[in-house]
């Protein structure tokens, strides 16, 4: 029983000592990102009323939530997605802004996926939404925040791809596709299933030329000239009008010196059913699933009483990380503890001389020294918990100096420590 309480449910984790301290530097990083580009911290509730992700919104399978109940009844659900959230309080609280507004986040997602799947069931997502701003302007500049976050941490090879929702959503309208036929166009699309896409497609009445572009979905993908080329095929407004807002996209983009990091995929569509514009992911080696992903919802805060234009970005942050250590990019961890020894009798000055230290910035642990461990067990210690050095009190007023990292060791006054 008591080794059964040591362990962690299915699909969740414990992460500690150096890979906390990763993660933590990481998010660190890309949040000074997104506090550059403007964006305020907006903090939501983990669980929610059931409502808030119901199929309405366009967000996950209820199957997929974690749902319980209050003491008056209510469903409540641990929110699956923080974009449903974050539309809510800009509703209640933003209601009369009809200027851009910058929110991001930091915080954790729970998806009750199978267990065969393999995946987590509770991610750190850090992200940002921008409201109240419709420009393709916003659009490249989310997807060029994204990027520059990955950078931030060290990444160098991988790629943005972009999709826009209304490429499909104008093929499918023009094909007369029935919701259940387009569910399942759409999951042969996303799987890469051609043979799929071609029974669907083949028994439609609809014109050859049609029949070719949506034969081709799941191949549209690559650099610029898929773009013309996809254009060249289809003669639907609203499918040209997709394209024509990534040919902006990008131009903006290259403005930014980033183009070399985005490609296109007419194919892409998303789960989550309340993209309306631009949708994108992005993807590095080490990891097959998606590191970023963000879109267009422009109808998804007037669910919540308020018409408003938006666009967010999510980075994976669990994702993220195992692509960094499989492609052996190093977080460097700081060892800027330093462990003060000292003896009952020494206390006082020990006490005075950590006041010290912490007054000026420096991370300083206490321990009283133990007769049975020798000063190599101490060290030994500091190194497992990367520790960078130990000030040994030998006594009242004489300091031994450890240096962990040169293993250097010198004795000094206290007063020479203490100006």
């Amino acid at each position: 029983m008591n080794d059964k309480l040591l362990h962690t449910p299915e699909g969740v984790r414990d992460i500690y000592n150096g890979e906390c301290e990763k993660k933590l530097i990481l998010q660190n990083r890309m949040h000074e990102i997104l506090k550059l580009y403007g964006f305020k911290d907006i903090q939501t509730p983990s669980f929610e009323f059931f409502d808030i992700f119901s199929k309405e919104r366009g967000t996950i399978a209820s199957n997929d939530m974690y749902k319980f109940f209050d003491r008056e009844g209510n469903t409540l659900v641990l929110r699956p997605d923080m974009t449903p959230a974050i539309a809510r309080c800009v509703a209640k609280y933003y209601r009369n802004e009809n200027l851009p507004i910058r929110l991001c986040y930091m915080g954790s997602t729970f998806i009750n996926n199978s267990s065969y799947q393999g995946k987590l069931k509770e991610t750190t997502q850090l992200g940002a939404e921008l409201i109240n701003d419709s420009s393709v302007d916003a659009d490249a500049q989310m997807i060029a925040m994204s990027i520059e976050c990955l950078k931030k941490v060290g990444l160098r090879e991988f790629q943005l791809e972009i999709g826009h929702v209304d490429f499909f959503n104008g093929l499918v309208e023009e094909a007369c596709f029935e919701e259940e036929e387009i569910e399942q166009l759409r999951a042969a699309i996303e799987d890469k299933n051609l043979f799929g896409v071609e029974e669907l497609v083949s028994s439609k009445p609809i014109t050859s030329k049609l029949k070719e572009v949506l034969f081709k979905l799941p191949e549209l993908f690559g650099n610029e000239d898929i773009l013309d080329y996809a254009n060249k095929m289809i003669s639907n407004e609203k499918a040209r009008k997709a394209i024509e807002r990534l040919k902006d996209v990008y131009d903006i983009l290259k403005l930014y010196g980033l183009g070399n990091y985005v490609t296109f995929d007419l194919g892409m569509l998303s789960k989550y059913k309340y993209y309306t514009g631009i949708i994108f992911r992005g993807f590095t080696y080490g990891t097959g699933a998606a590191i970023v992903t963000g879109g267009r919802y422009d109808k998804l805060v007037c669910q919540f009483g308020k018409d408003s234009a938006a666009i967010g970005v999510a980075v994976v942050v669990d994702q993220l990380m195992n692509a960094l250590s499989r492609q052996k990019i190093d977080v460097e961890l700081l060892e800027n503890n330093t462990l003060i020894l000292y003896r009952e009798e020494f206390r006082k000055s020990a006490i005075t001389l950590a006041g010290y230290f912490r007054s000026h910035g420096m991370n300083i642990e206490m321990l009283t020294v133990t007769p049975s461990f020798a000063i190599n067990n101490y060290k030994e210690y500091a190194k497992r918990i990367g520790t960078g050095g130990i000030l040994v009190m030998e006594d009242s007023e004489t300091i031994q100096v450890i240096n962990m990292k040169e293993n250097i060791t010198n004795i000094v006054k206290m007063s020479d420590l203490i100006q």
